[in-house]
C-alpha cells in the first residue's frame, strides 16, 4: 500500500505524514476549485486556478515559506502567471469565499473525530457550546498609496469566528473588510449558524436585544455578559445561590421585551468577585436563557469564566500560524490569508483528536506543545512533498471516513511524544514588588541622611553664630 519513502516518513515525521494526508483530503485543487466557483460572484478563473493561490498562502500561513513573493517563485515553473497577476487575484478573493472555506474545511474534518470519540469533555452537557469572539488583523505596513500619508498602521479587516471547545474547531467566521467595525453590526450574519440546542457563549460586545431574542427565537441558549446599555426589568430581587472559588453568586429573572413587543424572561446570573479584575472590576453579570432546573447559577458562572478558550485559540494561531501577515493591505487579502490559518487549525485539531484517541486527553493537553509539532510540520512537509509521490497521497482521498480514521490511529502510534514535551512556565516571581520595596527603601535612607547632615549644618551654624555674637 504505501512505498518504503513513505513508511520512512510515517516513522521519522508521523505528525507531517497526518497532516499531508488531511490536506490531500479535504483541501485537494478539486475540490477548492469546486468551492470557489460556487461561492464567488465576481472573480473568474482564467489562468489562475483558486487552488494555486491557495497552495501558495498557505505555505505562507504555516511559515515554510516566508513572503508570497517567495512562494510564487517557488511555484513558478507550474504557473503561467506573473506576480502580478498573482496579487491581483489575491486582492480579489471575496470574503464569502473566505468564510465558505472555513465552513467547508470545519464540516469536512468533524466527523473523523466524532467517528474516533475523542472530542475534549464536554463544557456544557447537553448542549453543543459554541463560543463566539471578534479579532482585528493587526495593523498592516503603508505599502498602498492611500496608507502612506497615515501615522498609524491600518487595520486590514476584522472577523468574527464562532469555535467549538470540544472539538477545538473554527466552525464558522464572519469576514468585514472594515478593520474598524462594531462587533455588534455584525451580528446579524451569525443567524443562520444558530441551531435548535446550541448554547452561544460571548462577552459583553454581543449582549444586544435583538442577537438574544433572535438566538431564543430559534430554540437556542445563550450565556452572555450583561452588557449596561441593555435595559432589563427586574422581575425578582437578587437572591444568594451560594459561592464558586472566585466569588458570591447571586441570581434574579429579568425581562425584556423584543421588537415587536414579545416579552422574555431570562436569568440574571451575579458573581461578587473576591478580588478584582485586572480591570478594577469587582463583580460579573451574565444573562442566560438556560433552564434553572438542569444549569444551575454556579454552573454558568464557572462556563463563562471559560471563554477564554477562543482567546487561547486565538494565542495559538499567533504563535504557530502566520495567519495576520503585515503586508498584505488591501482587505480581501489579509482576511483570506487569516481564514487559511483557520483551516490549518482546525487540520491540527484533528491531529490533536487523534493523539488524545491514542495517548489520552490529560497527556496531550497538558504535556505536548503545539509550538514543537508545528516547529516540526514546518520543517518538514517541503522535503516530504518532494520525495512522495501525489498517487501516494490518494487513498486519504479515496478510502471511508472510518478507514481514515483507523490510518491516522495508526500513524500517530508512531509519535514519540518526548519530542513534543511542554516547558510550561512557573509562577511569576513578584519582582517588580521586590524592586519597589528596595527603591523605597533607598529613597527613605537618603532622606533619613539628608536630613541628618542638614540638621548637623544647622547646629553648626548656630554654634558659630553664638560665638559671632
Amino acid at each position: 500500500m504505501l512505498d518504503d519513502i513513505f513508511k520512512r516518513f510515517v516513522n521519522e515525521s508521523p505528525v507531517t505524514v497526518m497532516v499531508g494526508g488531511l490536506l490531500e483530503r479535504v483541501l485537494h485543487s478539486e475540490s477548492l476549485d469546486a468551492l470557489f466557483d460556487r461561492t464567488a460572484e465576481y472573480q473568474y478563473t482564467r489562468e489562475l486556478l483558486f487552488s494555486s493561490v491557495f497552495e501558495m498562502m498557505s505555505q505562507v500561513v504555516c511559515g515554510i515559506q516566508p513572503s508570497v513573493h517567495a512562494a510564487y517563485q517557488a511555484s513558478a515553473p507550474e504557473l503561467s502567471v506573473s506576480i502580478t497577476s498573482v496579487y491581483n487575484k489575491l486582492n480579489g478573493i471575496e470574503p464569502p469565499t473566505s468564510e465558505a472555506l472555513v465552513h467547508y474545511s470545519a464540516n469536512s474534518l468533524a466527523p473523523i473525530i466524532d467517528h474516533m470519540e475523542s472530542a475534549r469533555p464536554a463544557l456544557l452537557a447537553g448542549y453543543r457550546l459554541k463560543v463566539v469572539d471578534g479579532n482585528c488583523l493587526a495593523s498592516t505596513q503603508h505599502r498602498l498609496k492611500e496608507l502612506r500619508p497615515l501615522s498609524s498602521g491600518a487595520l486590514p479587516g476584522k472577523a468574527l469566528v464562532v469555535y467549538d471547545p470540544a472539538l477545538q474547531m473554527a466552525l464558522e467566521t464572519v469576514c468585514c473588510e472594515d478593520g474598524h467595525a462594531q462587533e455588534r453590526s455584525l451580528l446579524d450574519r451569525l443567524f443562520p449558524s444558530i441551531k435548535a440546542g446550541d448554547a452561544w457563549l460571548a462577552d459583553r460586545n454581543f449582549c444586544t436585544r435583538d442577537f438574544l431574542c433572535g438566538i431564543e427565537s430559534k430554540s437556542a441558549y445563550f450565556v452572555i455578559r450583561h452588557h449596561q446599555k441593555l435595559i432589563v426589568e427586574e422581575v425578582t430581587p437578587l437572591c444568594q445561590q451560594g459561592r464558586i472559588d472566585t466569588g458570591v453568586l447571586y441570581e434574579q429573572r429579568v425581562r425584556i421585551y423584543d421588537a415587536q413587543g414579545v416579552a422574555h424572561l431570562w436569568r440574571r446570573v451575579v458573581l461578587c468577585l473576591d478580588e478584582p479584575t485586572r480591570d478594577g472590576e469587582t463583580e460579573i453579570v451574565v444573562l442566560t436563557n438556560l433552564p434553572k432546573e438542569t444549569v444551575s447559577a454556579q454552573k454558568i458562572a464557572q462556563l463563562y469564566q471559560k471563554r477564554w478558550t477562543i482567546e487561547r485559540a486565538f494565542q495559538e494561531l499567533a504563535e504557530q500560524l502566520n495567519g495576520e501577515i503585515n503586508t498584505l493591505g488591501h482587505p480581501p487579502a489579509a482576511l483570506f490569508a487569516f481564514c487559511i490559518a483557520l483551516v490549518a487549525y482546525n487540520i491540527f485539531a484533528v491531529v490533536k483528536a487523534t493523539l488524545r484517541h491514542v495517548h489520552g486527553d490529560e497527556k496531550i493537553e497538558q504535556k505536548v506543545s503545539g509550538y514543537y509539532l508545528a516547529h516540526e510540520i514546518r520543517n518538514t512537509s517541503r522535503g516530504m512533498m518532494i520525495a512522495i509521490p501525489a498517487q501516494q497521497w490518494e487513498i486519504f482521498r479515496q478510502w471511508t471516513i472510518p478507514q481514515v480514521a483507523e490510518l491516522l490511529v495508526y500513524i500517530a502510534e508512531k509519535i514519540k511524544l518526548k519530542r513534543y514535551k511542554k516547558h510550561p512556565r512557573g509562577p511569576k516571581k513578584n519582582d517588580q514588588n521586590d524592586k519597589r520595596i528596595k527603591q523605597n527603601r533607598m529613597f527613605q535612607q537618603r532622606i533619613f541622611s539628608l536630613n541628618e547632615t542638614l540638621k548637623c549644618h544647622l547646629e553648626r551654624a548656630g554654634t558659630v553664630g553664638l560665638r559671632i555674637r
